[in-house]
């Protein structure tokens, strides 16, 4: 009887249940598949080009070439330009090797050239592949073709393409430009020092004091966010330049260099180190400082075993996050560098100074090296991290001390009076006519049509472009967070796009633009319409801020139960509908926050669009640029004091609004 109820209750074996996939799924999943083409197309394929390109090496082959030369006895025999080059010694290793505009001229393989001589030349080309220049027709038959003296000397050989290393070899063995990469560490690695430092005091005054004016200084740590990282660099050449009101402070050294790149750095990174530092101070177990106190520790100790340990996850990430944005920042360097090269502003130098774009390349296939790195152990480290905070925790409390709340209050006023003092300073310098020679007040510098930059239609053009990234950019990223968070199944697909989704947090913004460059300056993509459009800026933008507004919509999104989409189901509702009736309504505050990132962001950037933007499409930030180059500094000043303006303004807006469509959305969170 035994062996029978056994039997009896063996599972049957059968084929494995798949869950039906309906048509919302198939949508979904096409949907993602469209916003995932987007990322590819937009980020993978442009980066694909810029790696190809960095490995595009190009030379003259000589053995390519043949020539005649007729002094009026019939043209002699054909001798290769290879061996012609022998015989007179004419080119070195150098004059061969360049990159793919080289054009080398086979005028000094005939020593006895005049263009008054009545002698005349033959060249072709013997190798397929191989090409010459006359004048601006290119020549890649294999036939003789014939020129006088006087048209021999606008003939050129175009180089060879191939691919290799020798790029790099070259860069590393420039030491002018090997020395960048040396600049560039050491500047992020102070600059991430003093910030991540300056960060955890401010955010530990405001914390773990008393002291009063708290929402103030908040509000103060802020406000580099809103500028642009040139901002600064101009407000430290009007304090501490050749003619500074400050430049006695230095002691003879020179704010043009490290001391202004690491300075400036400071003020543009620390609201990025703040945030993250007071969110990791801000979640501390009050029974462990308790604890502490209870077994009569001092405060040095406790700091170094409760509150060190409790944050170290914070500093960490911090670190590295400022260091991603010190080694990758353009605008900064190229304002106050000097003669400081950084590898940002290297590739600046090649691409626009020199035209080599193989090894504008290079250089950013190095600076992509170090940000990979920093983001790559970031993750990592937040991978690790553990939650401080249980169910039986107790939120820390600040006991007032007036010595201690006196001093946290006297810190936060000299981190206060630096942020207000650069971005006074630059406000008073867009206000002076002519500095420093007549300091009275004029709004003559807002008169931004008769400088360089742009005009007011690059202000207009900013505004056009914060519009669009803010409503295109906002509709695309919590799409694709929505389908990676709530589609049912498909779990490898979904994972696979997260993982797109998190590659433009590790791409510089140079990078970036010169990898579009690459791949929709192309004349055989069909894409290449919209390069030097108002849309290629638009798409640029909403590419290298697409991971924020990612993570901040998953966030949002990861609060709301699984079971809203279950009842949907179960009443049979189409899947759009719970989005818009349910999801947005839910999600609003985080779809407004990441509206208006975007928008700030659009205004701020100047790395990722200083390639892509055209004569009808120059941006505010890139006007800040153009002026300064001039030596329009107190118009350069200007324009960026109206992205601070206009730039505050849309948060004022966005607070405003966000009141308002919360207290009709939200009312549930209330109940």
């Amino acid at each position: 009887m035994t062996a029978v109820d056994s039997t009896a209750r063996a599972p049957v074996a059968g084929r494995r249940v798949r869950q039906k996939i309906g048509a919302d799924d198939w949508t979904m999943r096409a949907f993602m598949a469209v916003i995932a083409a987007y990322l590819l197309i937009t980020l993978a394929l442009p980066l694909y080009a810029m790696l190809s390109k960095s490995v595009s090496t190009y030379a003259v082959d000589l053995t390519a070439f043949a020539f005649q030369v007729d002094t009026g006895e019939g043209f002699g025999p054909e001798m290769l330009a290879a061996d012609l080059a022998a015989q007179t010694d004419a080119y070195t290793a150098d004059d061969l090797a360049g990159g793919s505009d080289t054009r080398l001229s086979p005028i000094p393989m005939f020593p006895d050239f005049s263009f008054r001589a009545p002698t005349r030349y033959r060249i072709r080309i013997v190798t397929e592949g191989a090409a010459f220049l006359y004048g601006s027709e290119r020549i890649a038959d294999t036939e003789w073709h014939e020129y006088s003296s006087n048209e021999f000397r606008r003939v050129v050989m175009r180089p060879v393409a191939s691919f290799g290393l020798e790029n790099y070899a070259r860069y590393f063995s420039t030491p002018s430009l090997f020395r960048s990469i040396y600049n560039s560490l050491l500047i992020a690695a102070i600059s991430t020092l003093i910030t991540v430092t300056v960060a955890f005091g401010l955010a530990y005054a405001l914390t773990r004091s008393c002291m009063p004016f708290k929402g103030a200084f908040r509000l103060i740590a802020m406000i580099p966010i809103l500028v642009p990282s040139l901002l600064p660099g101009i407000a430290l050449v009007y304090l501490f330049g050749n003619q500074g009101v400050l430049k006695e402070l230095l002691f003879g050294h020179s704010i043009y260099g490290p001391i202004g790149i690491v300075i400036g750095s400071v003020f543009f990174t620390l609201p990025h180190a703040f945030i993250i530092m007071q969110t990791a101070l801000s979640i501390s177990d009050a029974r462990l400082y308790e604890a502490s106190e209870s077994l009569r520790a001092s405060k040095w100790r406790t700091f170094r075993t409760v509150t060190l340990p409790g944050a170290r996850f914070g500093l960490i990430s911090a670190g590295f996050v400022v260091f991603n944005l010190v080694i990758t920042d353009f605008g900064l360097p190229k304002v106050i560098g000097g003669q400081y090269n950084v590898l940002a502003v290297d590739i600046y130098k090649q691409v626009i100074g020199q035209q080599n774009f193989e090894m504008g390349a290079v250089v950013s296939v190095i600076l992509l090296i170090p940000a990979l790195v920093a983001f790559a152990v970031d993750r990592v480290v937040q991978r690790r991290q553990v939650a401080t905070l249980t169910a039986r925790s107790v939120a820390y409390q600040p006991k007032p001390n007036r010595r201690f709340d006196t001093a946290c209050l006297s810190y936060c006023a000299l981190v206060g009076v630096f942020i207000i003092g650069l971005l006074g300073m630059c406000q008073f310098a867009a206000l002076v006519k002519f500095w420093p020679y007549d300091l009275s007040l004029s709004l003559n510098n807002f008169d931004f049509n008769r400088m360089d930059g742009g005009g007011w239609a690059s202000y207009w053009n900013s505004i056009t472009l914060g519009f669009w990234t803010a409503v295109c950019g906002t509709c695309v990223i919590f799409s694709g967070a929505y389908l990676v968070e709530k589609m049912p199944g498909f779990g490898m697909g979904r994972n696979l796009f997260h993982m797109i989704a998190m590659m433009p947090m590790a791409i510089p913004g140079m990078v970036l633009g010169l990898a579009y460059i690459f791949f929709f300056n192309d004349p055989g993509n069909p894409l290449n319409g919209i390069y030097g459009t108002m849309a290629i800026l638009v798409i640029c933008t909403i590419t290298h801020f697409y991971t924020v507004g990612h993570l901040t919509s998953l966030t949002a999104l990861k609060q709301m139960d699984r079971e809203f989409e279950s009842v949907s189901a179960s009443l049979r509702q189409p899947v759009y509908r719970l989005f818009a009736k349910v999801t947005v309504p839910v999600c609003l505050p985080a779809i407004l926050d990441v509206s208006v990132y975007l928008f700030v962001n659009a205004l701020t950037t100047v790395s990722a669009v200083i390639f892509l933007y055209g004569p009808d499409t120059a941006l505010a930030s890139i006007a800040v640029l153009n002026m300064d180059d001039a030596g329009d500094i107190a118009p350069a000043a200007a324009m960026g004091m109206m992205i601070f303006y206009t730039n505050a303004l849309a948060r004022l807006l966005h607070l405003a609004v966000s009141r308002g469509v919360l207290r009709r959305t939200q009312a549930w969170r209330q109940r």
